[in-house]
C-alpha cells in the first residue's frame, strides 16, 4: 500500500464558523424550539388540581365560588369548593382573595360577592387542631 501524506484525501481542517453563522444557527435553533414547544406539540395539562393555580387564577376561582354561594346560598357546598384551594381555613382564602382583588382593581361587584362570602365564614368558629400525644 501507498501512502502519501501529502494528499490526504478525506483529511479534515478544522473550520470556523463566523459570528454571523453561528448567531443565524442558534436563531434557528431558538425558533424551531419556539415553534415545536408551541405550535406543534404543546404542554397539555389535565387533572390539576385549583390548589396550583397561580395567585390571580385562584382568586377568580374564589370569586366563582362567591357567585354560586350567592346564587344558591349553600355555605357548606362553598366551604367544600375552597377547601381545594389547599389547607388554609376557608376564611384564610377567602381574605386572600379579596386583597389581591382590592390590590389588582377588580370591579365593586366583585370585592362585594367576594365580601358577601367571607361574612357568614367568620361566623363559624374554627376547628381546633388535634394535637400529639
Amino acid at each position: 500500500m501507498w501512502h502519501n501524506a501529502a494528499r490526504e484525501p478525506f483529511a479534515m481542517t478544522p473550520r470556523r464558523l463566523s459570528p454571523g453563522a453561528l448567531l443565524l444557527t442558534a436563531l434557528a435553533g431558538l425558533g424551531f424550539g419556539l415553534l415545536y414547544g408551541w405550535g406543534i406539540r404543546p404542554v397539555e395539562y389535565y387533572n390539576t388540581s385549583p390548589d396550583s393555580l397561580r395567585a390571580d387564577y385562584r382568586t377568580d376561582y374564589v370569586l366563582m365560588v362567591a357567585e354560586a354561594y350567592q346564587a344558591d346560598a349553600d355555605l357548606a357546598r362553598a366551604q367544600q369548593r375552597l377547601a381545594t384551594l389547599g389547607p388554609a381555613r376557608p376564611l384564610d382564602i377567602v381574605t386572600e382573595a379579596i386583597e389581591y382583588a382590592a390590590d389588582h382593581g377588580f370591579p365593586r361587584p366583585d370585592l362585594e360577592r367576594l365580601a358577601a362570602l367571607s361574612a357568614p365564614l367568620r361566623e363559624i368558629a374554627p376547628t381546633p387542631e388535634i394535637g400529639s400525644p
